[in-house]
């Protein structure tokens, strides 16, 4: 649904943090359900940009290739929680994923993060699902694919330097990755949202790769 003009009224925006990321501090009024409009509220908004992400797939030795990555959000959520166990470890198990550059589709980001992040060419390619990460408080948004790879080579650690990307590949059975998704291993929505629904969709999503279909552009 699209927000009418008299939705939402923009009182003033301003910009208290830029830095690797932006904050931008909102004061606003909107239309309530009963009738009439709220007060005028203010909220800070996350702008960390939209992303795409992919889980790669090689249906003809059914393993799923992921990656495995430090990440400070995570660190400091469990450094500053009660929430998380001991032995909670902020090197993450994820699907490749990537900010969408200005000129980039979401389909290029993931075509070309395979191939930084796992050195893996994606020979096809279904789109699943674009969803909002965290709408209470970021306008991040993420592109979701499944995508066919060879897996025979795929291991070894990838990332770009100057971007202080170390990154582990990881290969594993579709049923291990399922005991991973059971066992609370994978702990992040970008890599739980796209395994949910290969769980789902598996049988249908093999039958297309394993008949052939043209790759996309």
């Amino acid at each position: 649904m699209t927000a009418k003009p008299r939705d939402i009224e923009i009182v003033e925006v301003e910009t208290p943090f830029r830095g690797y990321f932006r904050i931008d501090r909102y004061k606003l009024r909107h239309e309530l359900f009963e009738g009439g409009m709220s007060g005028v509220m203010s909220r800070e908004v996350f702008e960390r940009g939209h992303a795409a992400t992919i889980l790669l797939y090689d249906p003809d030795r059914e393993k799923l290739v992921f990656v495995e990555q430090f990440r400070i959000g995570a660190y400091a959520a469990a450094r500053n929680s009660p929430w998380f166990a001991e032995d909670f470890s902020p090197w993450l198990i994820e699907t490749v994923a990537g900010i969408i550059d200005a000129g980039e589709t979401p389909e290029q980001v993931v075509r070309r993060e395979a191939g930084e992040e796992a050195d893996c060419l994606v020979l096809d390619v279904i789109p699943v699902m674009h969803y909002l990460v965290s709408p209470g408080g970021t306008t991040e948004s993420l592109f979701v694919f499944v995508g066919r790879v060879d897996s025979t080579q795929a291991g070894g650690i990838f990332g770009l330097r100057e971007e202080h990307e170390n990154i582990r590949v990881l290969v594993a059975g579709v049923d291990e990755a399922f005991a991973w998704l059971d066992e609370g291993r994978i702990v992040n929505s970008m890599t739980l949202i796209p395994l949910m629904w290969f769980r789902h969709h598996r049988e249908s999503v093999r039958r297309r790769f394993l008949e052939g279909v043209t790759p996309s552009a």
